[in-house]
């Protein structure tokens, strides 16, 4: 069955042709050059250059190097021996025929190599990529308050808090964090990716032209596995992966949300907020970047009223993309200091995470006490609290973990079970207060 036109607002030409795989719907694998749907020449160019690194290779190898179907693969690399760039040097079993790189090939593969050295899973069309995009934000099934309360449950939020968080990961607006440190901003920011509901596609990479754009990465996405018996027509171009969170801090410049081009390697690597696609981009201890808190707000006005980003080759070639994530703002600067009235208007919602009451004190500390092993009774936590009201310490929702961890520290340094005394916790309160 083909869900193309059944499932999308609007017939989109460009949407790769989809099929059912058990529980899920995924993109079709290509049998042929012209249901791959790219430019001509970009698949041979790139069997040229993985070819040109190896001193042999086989149709099965091509296949899973640029994750191509066996057939499509071996279309391609017959291609290229009628071009004389390979040559067939023996036929094998299930893995097809072995081949090597010709002269003329490693000519070719050279003039190639200077304009480009990828060499990996073969690229989408950048058009298919945003009709992509779009079919999904379409199809995502909708997050419902029971979602966001178990995304939420490791934490102690106010109702006000859990309601505002929730309202803006199940509508995909923004949300503007602020209040003082310590206090669960950034926790808040990490743990609603987890309401978010399905898993996502998104391709190695894409091609615009010869140019190719990295996408996927290993190192912020979490793939999930799919059923060995459903691989074989799936398009292998395209990788599962839970809903990302991608988080920024005080290393963002405003170059970091542009594609960034590596003139060693001659191909780009998406930024990343395109790489939160779908999921949620949190930008941590705002107003403490390297660029004026003033050009980054500027910088994410477009995406935010448009859904949509522009980007540019270093060509000068513009490109646009859908963008769709949760945009999420933390800082512990006042927001007179960050950001001005327009932009604020232009957020979907603000959030203040001040300082937690004594019963969320409590709590906090009982149920990260349980979590690392150890019980605590409502006198010790008692004498915490009491502790801060002499010495005129504000409560920080962070505070019962650093001081429950230096409780840790100190029971594995003198090689004792793991307690909660009163004497253990003088101990932690004076190595991490210094009083």
């Amino acid at each position: 069955m083909d869900f193309r036109d059944s499932d999308a607002p609007t017939k989109d030409p460009h949407l790769p042709r989809l099929h059912r795989a058990g529980d899920i719907i995924a993109p079709t694998a290509p049998q042929d050059t012209a249901s791959a749907d790219l430019e001509d020449g970009t698949l041979t160019d790139l069997i040229v250059r993985l070819a040109f690194g190896v001193a042999r290779f086989s149709t099965s190898y091509v296949s899973q190097q640029l994750k191509l179907s066996q057939p499509l693969a071996e279309q391609l690399l017959r291609e290229l021996a009628i071009e004389g760039h390979i040559e067939e040097l023996w036929q094998s079993g299930g893995g097809g025929s072995q081949y090597r790189i010709t002269p003329s090939g490693r000519e070719l593969a050279l003039r190639l190599l200077e304009v480009c050295t990828y060499v990996g899973p073969a690229p989408v069309r950048l058009e298919a990529y945003a009709a992509m995009l779009r079919w999904q934000f379409h199809n995502m099934p909708p997050v419902l308050p029971e979602h966001v309360t178990a995304a939420l449950s490791q934490l102690v939020l106010s109702p006000k808090a859990m309601q505002m968080a929730g309202l803006a990961v199940s509508s995909g607006r923004s949300l503007f964090v602020f209040g003082p440190p310590g206090n669960g901003k950034s926790s808040l920011g990490r743990a609603i990716r987890n309401a978010l509901q399905g898993d996502y596609w998104v391709p190695y990479c894409i091609s615009v032209g010869k140019t190719v754009i990295r996408v996927y990465d290993e190192q912020c996405h979490d793939r999930v596995e799919l059923p060995a018996d459903k691989l074989a027509m799936i398009d292998q171009r395209w990788v599962r992966i839970k809903r990302p969170l991608i988080v920024v801090g005080g290393e963002l410049t405003l170059e970091m949300l542009d594609l960034i081009y590596s003139p060693a390697l001659r191909y780009y690597e998406a930024p990343p907020h395109l790489k939160a696609n779908g999921g949620v981009f949190l930008v941590d201890d705002f107003g403490r970047e390297r660029v004026s808190p003033d050009q980054l707000l500027n910088r994410f006005i477009t995406p935010m009223e448009h859904q949509v980003d522009y980007f540019t080759l270093s060509t000068g070639q513009k490109l646009m993309l859908p963008l769709r994530h949760v945009l999420i703002i933390a800082t512990n600067l006042s927001p007179e200091k960050v950001t001005d009235p327009a932009f604020l208007r232009r957020m979907g919602y603000r959030l203040y995470l001040g300082s937690p009451t004594p019963e969320q004190y409590a709590k906090i500390f009982a149920l990260y006490a349980q979590k690392q092993g150890a019980t605590v009774t409502p006198e010790v936590i008692a004498s915490v609290l009491q502790r801060y009201k002499e010495q005129d310490r504000e409560l920080r929702a962070c505070e019962p973990r650093d001081l429950i961890d230096r409780a840790l520290d100190i029971c594995r340094f003198h090689n004792r079970p793991f307690e909660l005394t009163p004497k253990v916790l003088d101990l932690a309160w004076a190595g991490y207060f210094g009083s």
